[in-house]
């Protein structure tokens, strides 16, 4: 395995414990008197065990029975005294039965614990997704474009679910073994000091196993994590393309590729599996060795008269010693829990640590109404009227610019990525309600400029003004809010139809709602749906048509009443019939609008004002379609077919 890799499945012990305090910082803040409730309860529980150990050697054998045998109480230690008054003022079955308490109490602080651990581990799942979930949503569209989402998705199933295994089971597991180890080492000590220095003795070589186990260990529970990301992120693309891997015979191909991501995944796990589970029973197996030992040297005191032992304080030594060095072994197995349960944390505080979209604008999007001198004034109602609130940094004076649907993009350059410019000197002048046509083929950069219009993404050099404002000033929710899309790819959600048209305007009428389905021709279809627009939409709306869904789409920006538009491919699924239906529902939404088109079907955009022929990234052709049809150049060959439009 090279370096890289190793640091990249690596987690550092400082990353661990500060995922770690942030995991605790949730619980506390969430739940501040239930996780102390936890921790008291947890302590009181080892006490309880701890105490009704030392009770059943010191004080039933030692005591009770060594004093009704032979009239002498055995037991010794600084709590003798106690010992003697309690063996001398009761009997023996009332011994027991304050025994049987002492386990009682122990009993319901343990039920205690572990039902708040229920509540605040799931609360505590809850607000990570919840964290998670909000983040995400304030993410660029750069952070989506570059994973999969079947690796994402898997953050929100199966490392959020460690981190609840983590916080419902691992964690107070830990504490109480923790808790427990503690009391059983301050009773041994009080027991004999000799006989617990061994058990220390044991326990050091225990934790070099331990330790040795999370070298090794940690790395591939790591590993293992993100190759169950991948592979969930490739079986995520598999459902999805299964008509494109019928159609080509892909399916021996898939199969190769997923045998290699499944082996890694396999590899990794069965490796965290084989480290994390070996110390368990080298721990236990010194245990035993321990046990014996004890055993041995406690009888070979006993019979020297050495240290004070007695049979009681053997009997109670033995239990503890197994009680103080057992544990260690449900360490190592909560330790392999906590590193998978850290291992989900990296990568959940990955994405809620990414860096959120910025937004430097403070030009804003208002309803206005002309005044008595035609200018615009703010109004708190809509009247179709829009403008550019501007506040100036400097004086604090507003000033209120008439969206008009102006345009400009003045020498714009644009990489994806730092030094890959794939945008060249992008100089375009859309007047209002102009429509502007952008034509050429596959990675021309067609998509990309639309793209950049409402920041999607941001340019690398050069400016871009609506209506003379630059767009960097204009808040990103109102500059989206004046740019309605209908995207190539169509997304609908899970819910009615009414609800997918009202998706760009949840204020919208269900009047608004219905004409707006007219504008785009959807609205026979939609009643002839069982339950008309309040039928149910599942699974991304696929018990429709392709051009069904694309015209709801076109529907859901029309109902959205956004001052310009981009239309990305928005004919591209729709058959020759369907697109004559709609013509003149799009030539009403585009009417006073400035319209931006992308379209590889050249016949729907005969009647654009501009069109812009791309390639490479560069603008090489621009004019009226009559225009660029007498210069013969690269849109004529688009056009008569000697080069394929995409």
């Amino acid at each position: 395995m090279s370096k890289n890799k190793k640091q990249g499945i690596g987690m550092s012990v400082g990353r661990c414990m500060h995922n770690l305090g942030r995991l605790l910082k949730i619980m506390f803040g969430l739940y501040p008197v239930r996780t102390v409730l936890i921790i008291l309860s947890i302590i009181l529980t080892s006490t309880s065990y701890s105490i009704g150990t030392y009770f059943v050697g010191s004080v039933v054998v030692d005591g009770y029975i060594s004093y009704a045998s032979s009239g002498v109480i055995k037991a010794t230690g600084a709590l003798r005294p106690v010992i003697e008054a309690l063996v001398t003022n009761t009997t023996l079955g009332e011994g027991v039965l304050i025994l049987g308490g002492i386990f009682l109490l122990g009993v319901f602080f343990s039920f205690l614990y572990q039902y708040l651990v229920c509540i605040v581990g799931q609360g505590t799942q809850k607000k990570i997704r919840d964290d998670l979930f909000r983040h995400m949503e304030t993410l660029p569209l750069s952070y989506f474009d570059s994973r999969s989402r079947g690796d994402i998705m898997s953050v929100y199933t199966n490392d959020v679910d460690t981190l609840r295994e983590l916080t419902s089971r691992v964690l107070p597991q830990a504490v109480n073994t923790i808790c427990q180890m503690l009391m059983c080492f301050v009773v041994m000590v009080m027991l004999n000091i000799v006989l617990s220095t061994v058990c220390v003795l044991f326990l050091i070589l225990m934790i070099f196993v331990v330790i040795w186990n999370m070298k090794v260990s940690t790395k591939y529970f790591v590993a293992s994590q993100r190759a169950l990301g991948e592979t969930d992120g490739f079986i995520e693309e598999m459902v999805t393309g299964q008509k494109v891997i019928k159609v080509f015979n892909y399916e021996e191909s898939a199969k190769g590729e997923f045998d290699v991501l499944n082996n890694s995944l396999c590899e990794c796990s069965t490796k965290a599996s084989q480290y994390g589970m070996i110390s368990a029973p080298i721990v236990n197996n010194i245990t035993n060795i321990q046990y014996a030992v004890i055993a041995l040297l406690g009888g070979v005191f006993l019979l020297n008269g050495f240290g004070g032992l007695t049979v009681g304080t053997i009997i109670s030594f033995l239990s503890l010693s197994r009680s103080f060095s057992s544990p260690v072994a449900q360490l190592v197995q909560a330790f392999t829990q906590f590193i998978m349960g850290m291992a989900g944390a990296e990568r959940i505080y990955a994405i809620i640590d990414e860096k959120s979209e910025s937004d430097e604008g403070f030009v804003s999007l208002v309803n206005v109404e002309k005044d008595e001198n035609g200018n615009p004034r703010e109004v708190d109602h809509k009247t179709g009227l829009w403008a550019w609130k501007y506040a100036h940094r400097s004086t604090g004076q507003l000033e209120y610019i008439w969206l008009t649907g102006k345009v400009d993009l003045f020498d714009v350059d644009f990489a994806y990525r730092p030094g890959k410019t794939i945008l060249h000197d992008i100089d375009i002048h859309a007047k209002p309600g102009q429509k502007i046509a952008f034509v050429g083929t596959t990675g021309a950069g067609k998509t990309t400029i639309t793209n950049l219009l409402n920041r999607f993404y941001d340019i690398e050099d050069g400016k871009i003004r609506f209506d003379d404002v630059n767009i960097n000033k204009i808040k990103k929710e109102d500059l989206r809010k004046a740019i309605g899309m209908v995207l190539q790819e169509t997304n609908l959600f899970t819910g009615t139809v009414k609800d997918n048209i009202r998706y760009g305007n949840p204020s919208a009428t269900d009047e608004q709602v219905i004409e707006a389905a007219k504008i785009a021709n959807a609205h026979n279809f939609i009643m002839m749906l069982p339950q008309g627009y309040d039928t149910v939409l599942e699974r991304a709306g696929l018990g429709l048509s392709q051009g069904q869904r694309q015209l709801l789409s076109i529907a859901r920006v029309a109902c959205a009443n956004a001052p310009a538009l981009v239309l990305d491919e928005a004919t591209s699924s729709i058959d020759s019939r369907t697109e004559k239906l709609i013509q003149n529902g799009m030539d009403a939404i585009m009417k006073g609008r400035t319209v931006f088109v992308i379209a590889h079907r050249l016949s729907t955009i005969q009647n654009s004002d501009v069109i812009m022929v791309l390639d490479k990234g560069r603008i090489i052709e621009r004019g009226s379609h009559d225009d660029l049809m007498e210069q013969k150049g690269v849109y004529y060959r688009l056009y008569t077919g000697g080069l394929a439009a995409q």
